[in-house]
Order: C-alpha cells, then sequence, then structure tokens
C-alpha cells in the first residue's frame, strides 16, 4: 500500500518549508524511540540533520533512546558520544522530566513518539511531563504527531477517580481514548495555560476513522514487548494482567496477546468468556523471563479478527475477574510498587480506582461497575471534542 498519511515526521522529511522554517536556526533537543521514523523507516534524528536543522541533545522515554531496556528498569543517562542522551525513566519519580540543566542551551524541544493509545502507555505522559519542563524554561515544544493505532472514533473506560493519577496515568483521561500524541498535549496545554509554549506539527492525510493498516505507514515496535500491530490492538485489556500474578506473555515472543499461569484453566476460561472481533486460544507457554519464567503456564492467545470489533479493555476485564474464580485461590493482586507507586495496587491504578478489585475480590458482578464505565467513556468522549485536531 501507498503511504497515504503523513506524520509530522514525514512533512519535515518531505521538506515542507511551513515546518522546516520553524525549527532552522534554533538548537533542538529530540525526545525519540526506535520508532520515531519516516515512511522509508529512517530515524527521526536523521531526517531533521538531512534538513540542514541541528539537533544538540536526546531524550529517551521508558525503555530508552534505543529501545532495550525491559518495562518499569531505570534507564541511565548514556555515555556521551557524538550527542549527550539523557534518560527520562530514571530510577526516581523526578526523573521522569528533563532537568533545566538537561535543557539549557535548546531553544526548542521536538517530540516524536509512537503511541499505542491506551492511557497506561506511558509515552504519552513523557511528552506532558517534557513540555511543561520546556516551558517553565521558556522553550517551545514541537511534537510531531502520529496515528493512534487503534483508530480516533472508539472510547472505552472511564477517566480515574481523585488520587488515582500515576505514570500510567497522569491526566484524567479514558483507557482507550482514541486520541493522538498531539491531541493529548494540545488538551494538557490549553488546560494549563501552556498554548504558546506547544505547536503540533499536524499530520497530513490523517482520517479518525484510520486503522493503522490504512495509513500506509511502517509498524515498527515502540517498546520491547509491543511487537505487533495485534499487540497494540489488545494492549488496552492486556496491560491490566501487569496488575496481577498472571503473566501477561512478557519472555513470550506475543506478549499481551499471549497470556496465563501454571494455575490458569485455560479451557473452561475460553469456554466462559468471549469477545466480539477475536478468538480464544487454550494453549501452554513456557516465559524466558519475569512472571513464572521457565515454568509451564497454561494460558489463551487472543487472535485479533476483526480490529474495529475488538473491545479489549471490557474483554480482559472480564478473563481477569473469571481467571480468579477459577484459580482455587492461587490468583493474586500485585502488590509490589508499580510505576513509582507503593501505596496503592497497580489494578486500582491501571482501572483508575479500587471498584473492580473489591468487586471481584467480594465475588461480585463487575457489571455495574462496567456500566459506569461506558457511561464515563461517552462523558469522555464528548468533552475531548475541544481537543481533537482531526
Amino acid at each position: 500500500m501507498s503511504v497515504r498519511v503523513a506524520t509530522g515526521l514525514e512533512r519535515i522529511a518531505l521538506g515542507e518549508d511551513a515546518v522546516v522554517s520553524k525549527l532552522r536556526g534554533r538548537k533542538l533537543g529530540l525526545c525519540a524511540h526506535p520508532a520515531s521514523v519516516d515512511s522509508q523507516l529512517q530515524h527521526a534524528r536523521y531526517v531533521l540533520e538531512r534538513q540542514g536543522l541541528e539537533v544538540c541533545t536526546l531524550f529517551g522515554p521508558e525503555h530508552g533512546y534505543g529501545g532495550e531496556a525491559q518495562d518499569m528498569v531505570a534507564v541511565h543517562d548514556a555515555a556521551p558520544a557524538d550527542l549527550p542522551v539523557h534518560s527520562l525513566y530514571g530510577a526516581t519519580e523526578a526523573a521522569l522530566s528533563p532537568t533545566a540543566e538537561q535543557l539549557r542551551g535548546l531553544s526548542a524541544v521536538v517530540i516524536d513518539l509512537q503511541d499505542v493509545g491506551a492511557r497506561y502507555y506511558t509515552f504519552v505522559w513523557t511528552a506532558v511531563l517534557m513540555l511543561r519542563a520546556a516551558a517553565k524554561s521558556g522553550i517551545e515544544t514541537f511534537v510531531l504527531d502520529r496515528p493512534n493505532p487503534l483508530g480516533g472514533e472508539i472510547v472505552e473506560g472511564g477517566v480515574q477517580r481523585p488520587g488515582y493519577g500515576s505514570f500510567v496515568g497522569l491526566c484524567d483521561v479514558a483507557v482507550r481514548h482514541g486520541m493522538t500524541i498531539g491531541e493529548l498535549c494540545h488538551m494538557v496545554a490549553e488546560r494549563e495555560g501552556l498554548g504558546d509554549a506547544l505547536h503540533v506539527v499536524k499530520m497530513g492525510g490523517y482520517e479518525r476513522s484510520f486503522q493503522f493498516a490504512e495509513t500506509g505507514l511502517p509498524w515498527v515496535l515502540p517498546s520491547p514487548n509491543m511487537p505487533t500491530l495485534e499487540t497494540a490492538q489488545v494492549y488496552p485489556g492486556g496491560c491490566l494482567l501487569e496488575g496481577t500474578n498472571l503473566s501477561e506473555g512478557r519472555g513470550t515472543t506475543r506478549p499481551f496477546e499471549i497470556w496465563g499461569a501454571p494455575f490458569l484453566q485455560a479451557a473452561e476460561l475460553a469456554r466462559r468468556v468471549s469477545g466480539a472481533g477475536v478468538a480464544l486460544r487454550p494453549l501452554s507457554f513456557q516465559p524466558m523471563f519475569q512472571k513464572h519464567a521457565g515454568q509451564r503456564c497454561f494460558g489463551l492467545q487472543v487472535h485479533v479478527q476483526d480490529a474495529r470489533a475488538v473491545r479489549s479493555y471490557e474483554l480482559y476485564l472480564h478473563l481477569i475477574a473469571e481467571a480468579q474464580r477459577l484459580s482455587g485461590g492461587a490468583f493474586a493482586w500485585r502488590t509490589a510498587p508499580y510505576e513509582f507507586v507503593s501505596d496503592r495496587p497497580a489494578i486500582d491504578l491501571l482501572t483508575g480506582g479500587p471498584e473492580f478489585r473489591t468487586a471481584v475480590d467480594r465475588g461480585q458482578s463487575i457489571e455495574p461497575w462496567l456500566a459506569q464505565e461506558r457511561a464515563e467513556a461517552k462523558q469522555f468522549e464528548r468533552a475531548r471534542q475541544a481537543w481533537l485536531l482531526y
């Protein structure tokens, strides 16, 4: 398929003067990762430099500028090579934002990060923290927009309850928000009075109805456990497994699609739960690292059959609730610190409050809570109209 959508980076690669002229003559910081490429798979740094733009400093989000690190692994600033590389995912919560010293000497920051459309995927929040820090230092931020691989029409899940914000939900948005990274930054800028500090380089040819496969753009894994487009399509639900002792498939070749545990009654679970647009196939697997490493696990592979029909958030909520019922007491919620938070369970941070966990623990139906989630998703869908760019 020929390219239909020109990302913000692609517009620079094509030499559009309306974009390039705004960056020419500036000392630039670039926040990027391995998926920061144009349609020819050329990385953002070199695309900028080919247009005569001066990249002075590099910044990397979670997993690092090069994308080597696993989830929640602190990345240290890279040893100076031809350019300094600063990590925006260190050992402390304070390290999530660039320091004034790291920004010193820059006259603009360029952000080019491929998001996957779920509130918990941290790259959008790295962009927000960069925007805030740069604005505080009097530096403008340019966000090179990219498609939301889940499309821009469907919204799932409510916003967080008060007190349940974190780096997997820094601002109040729906779980599957249906917004681009540029739109989310635009939302924050409008809410926080940072509009003069933000410039979103919009995409050309993008329509909200597009699935990623319709954009003509290549898929490059933006993080080590997001290998395929199908992974992204199930991630709004699959990431919830991180809040449990069920393996989310890290240590396999299809994380979030393949998941389970040594105690899971996979075939019975597949009989009890179904979801639109997917097929659930029982299987066994052995993770090579992280949860249940080296052990034989029983679980399911979630096969995406119709991406437009998939509602993975509700699907995995039902799967987790039913897995708990079938576990014979072996199921447990994650209690270890999660994304710099230690006083609230990870599942509460992911779902935005304690309601889901409480209902499951009490053996209650999650349907009343899901009805509330659907209503809040509709409310957010209406509210986001003010910040949409397409």
